[in-house]
């Protein structure tokens, strides 16, 4: 599995985060309805799930390139939100675009924010996902992660994981 992906940190509100949580959307917006997202659909999920609590100091948001493909820009990202006076890590927007799957990026992306939780002081980090998802599922158990009771109630929410760092 290839380690030399590019991970860094990016301002949430950037033209690069701006490009990669599109894609990001586009993704989950069209595995949930079952087909290609219009662009109406996109703009209305992103407004309805803003991304701006992935700023610091409350966040962070990190943009991944994959190996060999760093001139093509974003192809991952990652963010979190503390909680509990940071105790708590909250990872959201974890995504692999489709043509970088399968390289370990998703891996990658989930090591570098659970360092970045520790370093901010976390002893926890949790994240819900949805049915559909079930790469996602599959990477977050595989890691660690166990499936605990509900702490939200996100719209989208079917699932929700935890693990001690």
């Amino acid at each position: 599995m290839p380690t030399n992906w590019d991970i860094a940190p990016t301002g949430v509100h950037g033209p690069e985060a701006a490009e990669v949580l599109r894609e990001y959307y586009r993704d989950i917006v069209g595995r949930y309805y079952g087909r290609t997202a219009t662009e109406a659909e996109i703009d209305a999920a992103m407004a309805e799930e803003p991304s701006g609590a992935l700023a610091p100091p409350e966040g962070l948001f990190l943009v991944a390139r994959a190996p060999d493909r760093t001139s093509a820009g974003p192809m991952g990202c990652v963010g979190l939100h503390w909680f509990d006076g940071g105790r708590i890590a909250e990872i959201k927007r974890l995504f692999v675009a489709p043509a970088v799957r399968g390289l370990g990026g998703g891996v990658r992306l989930l090591e570098a924010i659970e360092k970045a939780a520790k370093e901010g002081g976390a002893t926890l980090a949790r994240l819900d996902t949805r049915s559909d998802l079930v790469e996602a599922r599959r990477l977050y158990e595989a890691n660690g992660y166990q499936e605990v009771a509900p702490f939200n109630e996100g719209a989208y929410a079917e699932h929700w994981f935890a693990k001690q760092l």
